[in-house]
């Protein structure tokens, strides 16, 4: 998966898990692994205060959590997501394949 996609998806998960519970560094990056994503405690790190910079997440000493603006950000995603993936996840057609 290209790096940009990567991180796009690392941000939409953070704020679902920001949404149900505040986040630490050392707790996101577990977290991310399981879903198979390869990233640094670093990457969390920047991916977190980067949300911050847009006002999604705020910090609170290690803990972030999810601002109005986050959870107004996280409901556009949803919607979005759900047109996405039913557009997607049909099956894909073999190559030269017609209609």
């Amino acid at each position: 998966m290209r790096a940009d996609v990567q991180n796009l998806f690392v941000g939409i998960h953070m704020l679902y898990f920001a949404h149900e519970r505040d986040l630490t560094v050392s707790e996101m990056q577990p977290e991310l692994e399981n879903l198979g994503y390869r990233v640094a405690e670093r990457e969390v790190k920047q991916e977190l205060e980067r949300l911050c910079q847009e006002n999604f997440l705020t910090a609170h000493g290690e803990e972030f959590s999810i601002t109005g603006t986050g959870i107004e950000e996280f409901k556009a995603i949803q919607e979005k997501l759900q047109v996405l993936c039913t557009e997607v996840l049909k099956p894909v057609k073999a190559a030269g394949a017609s209609g």
